[in-house]
């Protein structure tokens, strides 16, 4: 099914969504200083990368359009480097990091909730819930992170 001129517009904007998560997420990872952080980062980038792409079939009316690799918040059990009472300059940096990271989670997974309804396409919304509720865990993962190190 072909998109209208305002849903290509809707994938439009949400395509640049993700490209900042993903640019995000890249940066990230190098500026974490907990290697828990810094993978959590890189399997986020992943997760967004996929999403990306299913934007971009959509886009493309390819009706091959890959799988959304979901992850699953309540399996991610992140092991705490910063100590709770440890207040230092890393621990700081880390837990901006994660901060940041959950606000663009809340942004992104309100613009897919608002837009989907947009959609004729029952597929199409379909998948846009599935990548909101992928936003929606990576959120959380980047929560219990900041848990298990003291930060929030």
């Amino acid at each position: 099914m072909a998109l209208n001129q305002k849903e290509e517009s809707l994938i439009k904007d949400l395509q640049e969504q993700e490209k900042l998560c993903i640019q995000k997420y890249t940066r990230y990872a190098e500026m974490a200083h907990d290697e828990e952080l810094e993978n959590l980062f890189n399997t986020l980038r992943e997760n967004e990368i996929n999403h990306y792409e299913a934007l971009l079939a959509i886009k493309n009316n390819d009706t091959t359009s890959p799988q959304i690799k979901h992850l699953n918040a309540a399996e991610y059990n992140p092991k705490g480097f910063h100590t709770a009472s440890c207040n230092s300059r890393a621990k700081e940096d880390d837990a901006y990091l994660c901060t940041d990271s959950i606000a663009t989670e809340k942004y992104i997974s309100t613009s897919y909730n608002e837009d989907l309804f947009q959609f004729a396409s029952t597929a199409v919304r379909d998948t846009l819930n599935q990548i909101q509720t992928d936003e929606q865990n990576h959120a959380e993962m980047i929560y219990k992170y900041k848990v298990a190190n003291g930060m929030a």
